[in-house]
């Protein structure tokens, strides 16, 4: 364990066999002083039921286990995601008007990654014992180790994964009248054939009005397609070996991606409407998306039209993966990371993680938020019962059975997150937007032909060819690699 400020020179102090000793646990002795209690800032993003829900916990912490260490934690909400990045940057860069530093904030990798290299992150691993982090699951705490050296800089805190949800209401009268299944949506290409069949049969609905198909099915999170569906497919997108990012783009497996995107998208199969697809749903536009475990409580109870509204039901599903792909799911979720300060600071800002994470308190969070525990022991439905039945939590059916279906299919998926790197959040960017934003300009120039009185074959036809492809990967490629390189 790396030993720091005072605690190294009361080390350095007694002989080899003390000496020893403190190597393996001179942390152990709090520093902290219960008449001198420290106080703490906590940045993050959460808003609505769950900022409710973690300050709820701040505030128990406070009043218990924070009083008798004497660690006063203070937790602010900066809006979004991105205005919590923004903060963070602006505090770091001294930018006019900025305030300072928080001691622990929100973080995701790629984020945690920037900040570091500024030097800004205290080293966790020297607040944890090897005990401690075997608590923790091993993937969770291998996405933390971002420091050059290997060492611990993202504390896990809350993680999520993918999972479908599926209007249940619209959906069965297409299947009564197509025989669809919902095994059929297990498989990415499954659902592509499926988001064909509801296309054509809302088509038929109205016979005078030609070309007037449906959307099925939307995704959030492009990014996740990329990485998630190449890891499928036996291709690491982005090797990390040393620090040093090897890209992985081959052709065939690419041709895949955009096979079952880009042409459901340009033919109305697919669709991305609102911000999120949970939007989509509630206007009706499509019936089923992939998405974060944590959107269950979006998941809308009526779908409302311009004609009017009614109530639906849903059910939820695994994440599709490609036919023939290996399990592989997402790993995703901001951790909390410690700004780096002085040893007091810093062990009591551990010592805050550690209780958040107990799997009481971890397991009290996810059924509000839709979060994973990080705890190997809090992973179940079992001790998800548990708690709700002690604490005499009221959980959304939504949230809870999302939760339920993750913990019972862990034991048959890989959890992937790519490591951290320069210019990732840049590369991310390119994934996200590259071709969603090309299908959705050309399903525009598709739909107004039809509009105009082409077939959607005959409209579409340009757009998805062998050639079309080649043209559109030639100029990801290039995005890509510039986003990698990027200096600055």
């Amino acid at each position: 364990m790396k030993l720091t400020g005072g605690w190294r020179k009361i080390c350095l102090a007694g002989m080899a066999a003390v000496l020893a000793l403190a190597a393996a646990g001179c942390g152990s002795k709090s520093p902290l002083d219960p008449k001198n209690p420290v106080s703490l800032t906590v940045w993050h993003y959460y808003n609505g039921s769950q900022q409710t829900a973690f300050d709820a916990l701040v505030e128990e912490f406070n009043d218990t286990v924070g009083r008798e260490k004497g660690i006063y934690v203070q937790s602010y909400s900066q809006g979004s995601v991105s205005d919590l990045e923004a903060a963070v940057r602006d505090s770091i860069s001294s930018k006019v008007g900025a305030e300072a530093m928080p001691d622990i904030f929100s973080s995701y990798a790629d984020t945690a990654y920037e900040v570091e290299q500024e030097g800004a992150l205290a080293d966790l691993s020297a607040y944890l014992s090897k005990e401690e982090l075997d608590l923790y699951v091993d993937s969770y705490i291998e996405e933390g180790r971002i420091a050059a050296d290997g060492t611990l800089r993202i504390f896990p805190t809350a993680k999520s994964t993918e999972i479908m949800l599926i209007n249940k209401t619209d959906w069965e009268p297409f299947a009564a009248a197509t025989g669809a299944s919902l095994e059929d949506l297990k498989t990415i290409e499954g659902v592509a054939a499926t988001a064909k069949a509801y296309y054509e049969w809302t088509d038929g609905l109205t016979p005078n009005v030609p070309g007037d198909g449906r959307a099925f099915y939307g995704r959030d999170a492009m990014a996740n397609y990329f990485i998630i569906g190449m890891q499928q497919l036996g291709v690491e997108l982005f090797r990390v070996e040393n620090g040093e990012l090897t890209l992985n783009v081959p052709k065939e497996e690419i041709y895949r991606l955009w096979e079952n995107y880009y042409v459901p998208t340009v033919k109305g199969y697919f669709g991305a409407y609102g911000k999120f697809r949970s939007d989509d749903v509630k206007t009706g536009d499509i019936l089923a998306y992939t998405g974060s475990t944590s959107s269950a409580m979006y998941f809308p109870d009526q779908v409302e039209r311009d004609s009017g509204s009614y109530a639906i039901e849903y059910a939820v599903m695994a994440a599709p993966i490609f036919e023939g792909g290996q399990s592989y799911a997402v790993q995703q979720g901001a951790g909390m990371v410690v700004s780096k300060s002085d040893e007091r600071r810093e062990y009591a800002a551990v010592e805050f993680l550690k209780w958040f994470t107990e799997a009481e308190n971890n397991l009290q969070f996810g059924s509000v938020s839709g979060y994973l525990p990080v705890r190997k022991s809090a992973s179940s439905v079992e001790q998800l019962d548990k708690v709700i039945a002690e604490k005499g939590l009221s959980v959304a059916p939504k949230t809870y059975d999302c939760l339920s279906a993750i913990f019972s299919q862990m034991d048959g998926m890989t959890l992937y997150t790519n490591k951290s790197f320069k210019n990732g959040s840049a590369a991310r960017k390119v994934l996200e937007y590259n071709l969603s934003d090309q299908a959705a300009a050309d399903r525009a120039a598709v739909a107004e032909a039809v509009a105009g009185g082409a077939g959607l074959e005959e409209a579409a036809a340009p757009y998805v060819t062998r050639e079309a492809f080649e043209e559109w990967y030639s100029a990801f490629c290039d995005a890509l690699d510039a986003a990698v390189n990027k200096q600055g």
